[in-house]
């Protein structure tokens, strides 16, 4: 009798179990061990040849175009090369957060995003450096002390005005200590990011994509973990977390992102969200054309939440974080100083899809989290 009352336990449990992953709705293989049929290598193609590989090659082709902005500012340095200076600088800016997601391969090994956008920059070093002439850019100790945040300074933090700044450049006692510095940061950008391009199309794409498999070092895991840390950290707390003072309990209207030039911060950030969604749905660089991506991945193994897949949840909530942030100043310094209470919404808003990235779309689709969570979910 104990026997016959044991196998109809173990019967009952068996079904109890099913009965739970069914209502759970999501693929079973999926949500144990990454062995479920979705074709990850497609999803890897997508990424590299339609997404990553097109986005640098716009960066390079901006940072390049940056550079000889550049030397035409030092060779002749007036107001109307200033301007035209600033706009390649802002050109460029707004390319970086297309690529700032993808911190694998060489642009890891280059720790690419450290050195191109650190904000705030340390600007008594930066002055250092300019009256010295002798600094290691290479140095880690050196990371707020160049990239897009240190030429924000130098194009528009030295002065008031576009004539005053052109002073530092030509009447100003090291006017050739300026000249310099911010030849050697653009020279600097430009070498990183021609490495790194370079590296995508001399082997490491194939590198990528045909690390297709299930593990923690496959190409999928660690460009999913890059994904949605830099959405967490790069993105939601640095652009909006940190100058709203969420972590601090205090506003710092100065930490935001380009605060020197004031009036592109929210467009950059705009930039960013659009890039990052687009990236979830596959979407093809500059195009409308979409591949294999998160989202078909999570719809391949029906992944639902609340009733509802959890690929449109995240959508929606990219959408929702979007319709908060249309309200923001297009000066997020200024936004942090006269109504810090809107910036404090957009941020809540972001939060809410570091939850359905971070926890539910990696258990379904078996990623585990390869970063420290130092501010929790």
């Amino acid at each position: 009798m104990m026997v016959r009352k044991s196998v109809f336990s173990v019967i009952a449990l068996v079904f109890f179990m099913l009965g739970c992953s069914s209502d759970n709705n999501t693929n079973d293989e999926g949500a144990n061990g990454g062995k479920d049929s979705f074709d990850r290598k497609a999803l890897l193609t997508n990424i590299a040849d339609n997404i990553a590989i097109p986005a640098y090659q716009k960066f390079s082709e901006d940072i390049t175009a940056l550079k000889a902005s550049t030397s035409n500012f030092v060779t002749t340095a007036n107001a109307s090369n200033l301007v035209a200076l600033r706009q390649s600088w802002i050109t460029a800016y707004t390319s970086w957060q297309s690529v700032g997601m993808f911190q694998i391969g060489k642009a890891e090994e280059l720790s690419l995003r450290n050195f191109m956008n650190v904000y705030p920059v340390t600007v008594s070093d930066i002055e250092s450096n300019v009256t010295s002439g002798s600094y290691d850019l290479t140095s880690v100790t050196k990371q707020d002390e160049q990239g897009f945040g240190a030429l924000d300074y130098l194009l528009n933090g030295l002065s008031d005005t576009d004539a005053g700044i052109v002073e530092f450049y030509t009447t100003n006692p090291n006017a050739s200590g300026y000249k310099k510095y911010i030849s050697d940061l653009v020279n600097r950008m430009d070498d990183l990011t021609k490495q790194v391009l370079a590296d995508w199309k001399n082997g490491y794409r194939d590198t990528f994509v045909n690390n297709n498999g299930s593990s923690a070092t496959s190409s999928l895991d660690k460009i999913v973990n890059d994904f949605i840390f830099h959405y967490e950290k790069h993105f939601r707390a640095a652009k909006i977390g940190i100058p709203a003072g969420v972590f601090s309990g205090t506003p710092l209207d100065t930490k935001v992102e380009a605060f020197y030039k004031k009036d592109v911060s929210k467009a950059l950030f705009n930039t960013s969200l659009t890039a990052l969604q687009d990236f979830f749905n596959g979407k093809h660089f500059a195009s409308t054309t979409t591949g294999e991506s998160l989202k078909t991945y999570l719809d391949f193994l029906n992944t639902i939440k609340n009733g509802e897949n959890l690929s449109l949840l995240i959508n929606n909530q990219f959408e929702a974080s979007k319709k908060k942030a249309a309200s923001l100043d297009n000066d997020l310094s200024n936004q942090v100083r006269s109504n810090n209470t809107l910036m404090l919404e957009t941020y809540e808003e972001l939060q809410k899809n570091v939850v359905l990235l971070k926890v539910d779309m990696l258990q379904a689709i078996s990623v585990s989290v390869d970063y420290v969570d130092a501010d929790g979910d």
